[in-house]
């Protein structure tokens, strides 16, 4: 298959355009009422962010052309869904060198995240207050590596991670 070279001006217009239609989204969601409809929330929106990771990354990224990696892109369409939805997403360095120090673990959650993604758990998740808290796996494979594990001994696919955080509205006691 013949893929034409993407400027990255056509990847900044495709992922504001996906950032937009948050935007324009109503009516707004309610709070997930139970941990069971966070999750399932989590785990739709953690497979939408890796899976379209994976597939810009594939067609779009062309490394002697980009300024700007997809991830660091798509952490436009984060903000948006923080603003629009009071959904807060982080990438999380699980075994891959720290390319962005704020993708480093910060919390106790975020290390336990860290140790349970490292483990090849599917998740890690937790309700803190009226919070709950997701992380899920992102895969790097052996491409991504170049920049993201510079002294690697092996091509063998690593672990990133992409947590997610929203409120939860939990019935009164």
């Amino acid at each position: 298959m013949f893929l034409m070279p993407v400027s990255k001006t056509l990847i900044a217009a495709l992922l504001l355009l996906l950032a937009s239609w948050t935007y324009a989204a109503e009516p707004k969601l309610s709070p997930a009422t139970s941990q069971a409809e966070a999750r399932a929330r989590a785990m739709l929106l953690h497979e939408t962010i890796h899976g379209t990771l994976q597939v810009v990354h594939r067609d779009f990224f062309i490394e002697d052309e980009s300024r700007v990696i997809p991830s660091a892109s798509m952490e436009d369409v984060f903000d948006a869904l923080q603003e629009t939805y009071n959904v807060r997403l982080k990438w999380l360095v699980v075994e891959t060198d720290v390319v962005n120090v704020d993708h480093q673990a910060e919390d106790a959650f975020e290390k336990a995240a860290v140790k349970a993604l490292a483990d090849r758990k599917p998740y890690f998740d937790a309700v803190e207050k009226e919070t709950y808290r997701f992380a899920g796996p992102i895969r790097l494979a052996s491409q991504c590596l170049k920049c993201h594990v510079r002294n690697r001994k092996d091509t063998a696919d690593r672990t990133a991670g992409l947590l997610i955080s929203m409120p939860l509205e939990l019935p009164a006691k």
